[in-house]
């Protein structure tokens, strides 16, 4: 539920107890709620502190955006699909499948051979216009285009993954999903690093509290130049998403022959939008956040061993129609590998298929929130839909 936090500009609405959000955090929150261009800031109760602005905010500003309150991976998000499958359809062998997911998708910093041929990807059109504008992209970035195009349909590593998950309770129980967090790659990463540099040297910018959280402002070519990237990164990962959710599941079909898939619900929770609020056409930054407005299906994820959520929108005006990404770190990667060793990766992850090694301590479950109390602290945002628990998890 919701508390307001005086922020001396604008109020800090927030969707956890604020005394449970580590100082660092509450810091960026009160530098961009004094920031000039801002009407609005809304707290998740996944936030944790983040470069700039915390993971787990939504900003929406007047005729201005920052790019690090994007952050790097511009459009990352989640895709799930439901398949036609239950638990007893699949293999014994669950390390099998996993293999197979492996691979058809590059994990960590791994791409492909040749381009994946867009006509595995259904329903995914425009591909001759999206990679045209390519060269219109910033011009430090134009030799990456043969990587771009490679990375296309590749994963990517830190809290990235792609899960095979089992629907729990209801009609529905035991039913098979596919679900994969993801998102533009290292062509959204360089396109964010140099929009970020340029922002940080505009005057307008010089006396912030927070060098990080540099805007470019309404009717200027650099706002202009950045608008135009970001949203083509923000295509290129809903693009690179679409990609992956068609190779999984040519390996689920290959696994087990006969199965069908559903339409694939996708949402974005790194991005910007531009949507209109108290009659006011504002710039929505969501950092850590899903659109949740009245029916919007989205994705809440867990960690590695805990399981997701797919909920429906509420459309609370309040919360500029927005609801958390996920469970939210509790503690920092440097902290969970000196905190938890690989047995403790391997007990908490008891029962998934995934790896147990020391390389991905860092994600291990008791490094985040605990999910159902981050879904308990938005009921006023949005309802669930339905509760999956991963027995197959796929990491970089």
């Amino acid at each position: 539920m919701r508390t307001a936090v005086d922020g001396a500009r604008v109020p800090i609405r927030m969707w956890t107890d604020p005394r449970s959000v580590e100082e660092q955090a509450m810091r960026q929150l009160h530098n961009v709620a004094n920031l000039p261009w801002v009407h609005g800031l809304a707290v998740m109760p996944d936030v944790h502190f983040g470069k700039g602005a915390t993971v787990g905010s939504v900003i929406a500003m007047r005729d201005a955006v920052s790019p690090a309150a994007v952050g790097v991976d511009i459009g990352c998000g989640m895709s799930a699909v439901r398949t036609s499958l239950t638990a007893g359809d699949l293999p014994d062998d669950l390390g099998r499948l996993r293999r197979r997911i492996e691979r058809a998708v590059p994990v960590g910093f791994g791409l492909h051979r040749t381009p994946v041929d867009p006509r595995r990807v259904p329903g995914a059109v425009g591909w001759d216009a999206f990679w045209s504008a390519f060269d219109d992209l910033h011009e430090g970035v134009r030799h990456l285009r043969d990587r771009a195009r490679r990375q296309l349909g590749s994963l990517g590593g830190g809290n990235h993954f792609i899960e095979v998950c089992l629907e729990q309770g209801g009609a529905d129980d035991g039913r098979v999903w596919l679900m994969l967090h993801s998102g533009s790659r290292g062509i959204g990463n360089e396109l964010a690093k140099r929009h970020i540099d340029i922002a940080t040297r505009l005057p307008h910018n010089a006396d912030l509290p927070d060098r990080d959280l540099a805007v470019f402002v309404a009717g200027t070519p650099e706002m202009a130049a950045y608008r135009r990237d970001l949203f083509w990164a923000q295509e290129y990962a809903a693009r690179n998403r679409a990609t992956m959710v068609a190779l999984v599941q040519d390996a689920l079909a290959d696994t087990v022959p006969g199965v069908r898939f559903d339409e694939p619900i996708s949402c974005h929770h790194n991005y910007v939008a531009e949507e209109t609020y108290d009659g006011v056409e504002l710039l929505v930054t969501r950092k850590g956040a899903i659109r949740a407005a009245a029916g919007d299906l989205g994705i809440i994820p867990g960690s590695m061993g805990t399981g997701s959520y797919l909920v429906r929108g509420l459309g609370n005006e309040a919360s500029f129609r927005s609801a958390a990404h996920g469970a939210g770190r509790r503690m920092s990667r440097t902290k969970a590998r000196r905190t938890f060793t690989a047995a403790d990766l391997a007990a908490q992850t008891a029962g998934v298929e995934c790896r147990k090694d020391g390389g991905v301590v860092d994600e291990i479950p008791g490094a985040y929130k605990d999910i159902e109390s981050v879904i308990a602290e938005q009921t006023d945002l949005v309802e669930v839909v339905a509760h999956l628990k991963q027995v197959v998890c796929v990491k970089g």
